[in-house]
């Protein structure tokens, strides 16, 4: 999995090479050239796409950075309410939405609700696979 450092600036994804563990607490990304940014620094990745005032989504993050220290995998926020082409892309209809990259690409998607963290686990284990 990626070692990069990832810091959210601006709405770029920025990895620092340090070689510093990233894994742990979601970033936060502003927009869609920041998602390719940040795919790009990492070979496995879960995103949750959500919109602000969301319950649900926020009773997501602490779950989501779990889920990230456990299995050593990045894990990115992204709010795609101002970017129409974003949500045409990934087909978002709800939220939380969570999508599972592995080299760049989409490989599986979840938008459930809440899903409880050993399950979120696995789903993640078996899309990595």
């Amino acid at each position: 999995m990626s070692s990069n450092t990832a810091s959210h600036d601006g709405g770029r994804y920025e990895g620092d090479g340090t070689g510093n563990d990233p894994h742990g607490r979601p970033i936060s990304l502003a927009d869609e050239p920041a998602l390719e940014e940040f795919l790009a620094e990492t070979d496995a990745a879960l995103v949750e796409f959500y919109t602000e005032g969301c319950g649900i989504c926020a009773s997501m993050e602490p779950v989501l950075g779990n889920v990230a220290r456990e299995l050593a995998v990045d894990v990115a926020l992204l709010n795609p309410r101002d970017d129409p082409p974003l949500v045409e892309r990934f087909d978002v209809r709800s939220v939380p939405l969570f999508v599972l990259f592995v080299d760049g690409e989409p490989v599986a998607r979840r938008a459930e609700g809440f899903i409880p963290g050993d399950d979120l686990a696995t789903w993640v284990r078996e899309g990595v696979e």
